[in-house]
C-alpha cells in the first residue's frame, strides 16, 4: 500500500511542480503541503486527475500552531472510492492571508470553511457565505485557538427581571482550586465496595 502512495505522491508532484512543496507517506496516509495561493488548482487536479480521483471531500479542518509566523494549518482529508485511497492536503497561513475557497471544487467545503472561519478565525476568499455557524451571533473571539481563554470572555444567561437572555463578562464565582484525589488504580487506601471479593480469593 505504502508503494502505491509513494507512486501516486510522485505523480502529484511532478504534474504540480509548482504548487506541491512536500509529500510524504505518514500512518499509511499520503500528506501533501501545498502552496495557499494554489490551492484550488490542487484540489481541482486531485478530484479530476485519472490517477488520483478524489472526488469526496470528507473533512476540512483547522489546526492552530501559535509559535510559528504562519500559525494555521487548514486540512483537506479527501477520498477516492474508485482507488480506495486517502490524501490530506495541508496549506499554511496567518490570521489575516485568507486562504482561497475551494466551494467551488467541493461545495461541501462550504460549511467546513464556516466552521473553520468561526472556531480558528481562518480567513477564505471568495466563499459565498463565509460567517458563524457554532458559535452565538454576539460572541467574541475563536474559541479553538490555543490562546483563547477557557472561560471565555462572556457568558450569557436568562435574566428573569428582563424576561430575555443577556450577556455578561465572566465571573468566577470562586477561586481556582486543585483537585488531588488519589486513583483507585494507583492503590487507594481505603477499601472500594468489591474489592473483599478479590481479597477472599487469595
Amino acid at each position: 500500500m505504502d508503494e502505491a502512495l509513494k507512486e501516486l505522491g510522485e505523480h502529484i508532484a511532478a504534474s504540480l511542480p509548482d504548487e506541491v512543496q512536500a509529500w510524504r507517506v505518514a500512518l499509511g496516509e499520503l500528506v501533501i503541503e501545498a502552496r495557499r495561493e494554489g490551492i484550488v488548482r490542487t484540489m481541482t487536479f486531485l478530484r479530476d486527475d485519472a490517477s488520483c480521483q478524489f472526488r469526496l471531500l470528507v473533512d476540512l479542518c483547522g489546526v492552530d500552531y501559535p509559535e510559528r509566523a504562519s500559525r494555521f494549518e487548514v486540512v483537506y482529508n479527501l477520498l477516492s472510492m474508485k482507488h480506495n485511497q486517502r490524501v490530506r492536503v495541508k496549506v499554511a497561513t496567518d490570521e489575516d492571508t485568507p486562504v482561497p475557497s475551494v466551494v467551488s471544487v467541493f461545495a461541501t467545503a462550504n460549511w467546513y470553511e464556516r466552521e473553520a472561519w468561526d472556531l480558528f478565525g481562518i480567513l477564505f476568499a471568495n466563499h459565498p457565505d463565509l460567517r458563524r455557524i457554532l458559535t452565538d451571533y454576539g460572541f467574541e473571539g475563536h474559541p479553538l485557538r490555543k490562546d483563547f481563554p477557557l472561560t471565555g470572555f462572556v457568558e450569557l444567561r436568562y435574566d428573569e427581571e428582563q424576561k430575555r437572555v443577556v450577556y455578561e463578562p465572566v465571573t468566577l464565582t470562586q477561586e481556582f482550586r486543585r483537585f488531588d484525589f488519589m486513583s483507585p488504580w494507583e492503590g487507594a487506601r481505603e477499601i472500594l465496595p468489591g474489592d473483599e471479593k478479590a481479597t477472599k480469593g487469595a
